[in-house]
């Protein structure tokens, strides 16, 4: 679900790719999806390892249909196609030529499983994987330059794969992903709003201002009840108050687990305060309202009891071994330097805080990977997808802390749900039945399915 390197600072991203849409059922198969003539797996194997650039790496079966493991080459700088490249993975799962297909990210490494949009559609799935994580990154110097790691660069490469895939699918295509993978998808779309004939995307973050994070502070404010938000914020405070006591059980655990933290947060109490700073946030990223009887009076608790109960509820652990190059590292650099963060005030733990800039991500970046940022392009995405974006769909849950601040779709048919007391793991099928059975008509008319 969510890594535990992965938390209130930067988008969790993990939790929702396979389950958006719950437990719909797929679309009937309409009369004009059966498979053509050649449509075997041999014939479209053929024609992927036509495409320049590509490697079918293996086929496996998945559900009666194959699956091809992928490799594709693409340029490092896409101002310099003929510059230094890097193999990108991805994968397919192909069912007919003329089904629509799903193109999934989870914005980190290759994502695994079936998109629940491609089973509510019976659609092909395009899975890939965003540039810097896992493999898909380039080798030798061009491998540390964090500079082409950015929104712009991933959309070109997904543009690219798109539409070398789209002369095998024939189909109407739909992009989707949740939280950073739904963010992902919504700049694919900005960039090249002729590759998709449409994006869902779920509890997507939106910080077009970075400066401006009054959003999320009003969520801290009224999420839940007075009674919940109370109690958690004094327990919060209590992990700082009593940090001699209970620091020396973090080092303790942190031992045992082997993680360090020179490297990027520094010392055991920078990681420390870093890791209760992020509580709260996680509460609600991943718990519901119905786990607020389980937390602890904060004066009477004792520090065993704080100390576990926080370490099964919101305590999230940045350590040197996650946050590098081969880990969640990427994804906090793009934070850094584009998509922004939340810069809580914390008025609540004035006077208990022994690092008052430490809650942002060039805290969690070893020093290579740190960067300087830079609005200018979530700005403008904010801005195009209000004025100019069609055929998006945007679904947040309520008491999400990211979907505080969220996307707003233009007029030109496209829509937004808030799906009632749900966390970062929202849904479709969660939503009240009639906004279900709307958003799910939608899907179909997009996809061109009955």
């Amino acid at each position: 679900m969510r890594n535990k390197a992965i938390s209130a600072l930067v988008c969790a991203g993990l939790m929702a790719g396979a389950a958006v849409l719950g437990g719909a059922a797929p679309a009937a198969a309409d009369a004009t999806a059966a498979a053509r003539p050649g449509d075997t797996a041999d014939t479209v194997r053929a024609r992927l390892e036509k495409i320049p650039g590509m490697k079918v790496v293996s086929v496996a079966d998945k559900e009666g249909h194959p699956l091809y493991t992928l490799t594709y080459v693409q340029p490092v700088d896409h101002e310099k196609p003929r510059g230094a490249t890097f193999t990108q993975r991805a994968t397919l799962w192909h069912k007919s030529t003329d089904k629509p297909t799903v193109l999934y990210t989870g914005g980190y490494t290759l994502p695994g499983g079936t998109a629940s949009l491609t089973r509510l559609i019976d659609a092909n799935q395009v899975s890939v994987e965003h540039r810097y994580f896992g493999p898909s990154r380039p080798t030798g110097p061009a491998g540390d330059d964090w500079t082409k790691l950015t929104v712009q660069q991933e959309a070109a490469d997904e543009h690219r794969l798109t539409r070398a895939l789209r002369t095998i699918e024939k189909g109407k295509w739909l992009g989707t992903g949740a939280s950073k993978g739904g963010m992902t998808a919504t700049y694919h779309e900005r960039f090249y709003p002729d590759d998709l004939d449409a994006v869902v995307a779920f509890v997507a973050p939106n910080d077009a201002n970075n400066r401006d994070d009054s959003g999320y502070e009003r969520f801290f404010e009224t999420v839940g009840t007075k009674e919940c938000r109370d109690a958690l914020n004094a327990v919060q405070r209590e992990m700082l108050v009593r940090r001699d006591t209970l620091l020396p059980k973090f080092e303790a655990d942190a031992k045992a687990n082997g993680d360090t933290f020179e490297e990027t947060l520094g010392t055991t109490d920078r990681a420390y305060e870093f890791a209760v700073l992020d509580q709260v946030w996680n509460f609600w990223q991943s718990g519901t309202a119905a786990d607020c009887p389980t937390v602890p009076d904060a004066q009477q608790a004792t520090d065993d009891q704080l100390y576990d109960w926080s370490k099964k509820h919101g305590l999230s652990v940045y350590r040197d071994e996650d946050l590098g190059t081969n880990g969640s590292g990427p994804y906090y650099r793009q934070a850094a330097t584009q998509l922004g963060w939340a810069d809580l005030k914390f008025k609540h733990l004035k006077g208990v805080r022994h690092h008052p800039d430490l809650y942002q991500p060039n805290s969690v970046l070893p020093a290579a990977m740190r960067g300087t940022y830079n609005n200018r392009t979530i700005a403008d995405v904010d801005r195009w997808v209000k004025t100019r974006g069609q055929r998006m769909m945007f679904v947040y849950g309520q008491n999400d802390p990211w979907s505080a601040e969220r996307f707003t779709p233009s007029h030109r048919d496209s829509h937004r749900y808030v799906v009632p007391g749900a966390n970062h793991g929202a849904s479709i099928a969660k939503l009240p039945a009639a906004e279900q059975a709307e958003a799910v008509a939608t899907i179909k008319r997009w996809a061109n399915v009955k």
